[in-house]
């Protein structure tokens, strides 16, 4: 069993890489998966050319795993045109069957639902299998990131 991690940040390594690794790694815990990492910044100027083949393997490897954790953080209170671009590459039901969760991160609570308005409909629309509601987490509260995901989790 495999979870890969898909972070539509254009800063490599930064905060939502950080907070979507750390949901991956609670799934793996439960579940004993694998975890994979998959920024896309690294095939950011491949992503417009549908012939290329890195990013061709890479939705692939996207469509197969079991589960996928989807991270972005918050722009223009949506998620990044990177991971739109990415996502854009899947017909209607090309995630069918992949238990996903989708995860934000934000300077503000005023975004708060961006995770549950703008990224769970687009995963939905791809038949992303959905079994809880996403996770945001304000940039001020990475300090107690483990708190905030138990708390989370409980939920989810």
């Amino acid at each position: 069993m495999r979870v890969v991690v898909l972070v539509g940040n254009p800063n490599r390594g930064g905060r939502t890489t950080t907070v979507a690794e750390a949901v991956a790694a609670r799934i793996a815990d439960m579940t004993g998966a694998a975890v994979e990492t998959v920024e896309l910044i690294d095939v950011a100027g491949e992503l417009f050319d549908w012939g290329s083949a890195a990013v061709n393997e890479l939705a692939a490897r996207v469509r197969t795993t079991e589960i996928l954790v989807v991270a972005s953080p918050t722009y223009k209170a949506s998620f990044t045109g990177l991971l739109k671009a990415f996502l854009d590459r899947y017909r209607s039901d090309g995630l069918s069957g992949v238990v996903t969760v989708p995860v934000m991160l934000g300077g503000s609570p005023t975004h708060a639902l961006a995770v549950e308005t703008q990224l769970r409909p687009v995963l939905v629309e791809l038949g992303a299998v959905m079994p809880t509601r996403g996770l945001y987490v304000v940039d001020s509260e990475m300090d107690s990131l483990a708190n905030v995901i138990d708390a989370w989790w409980e939920t989810a």
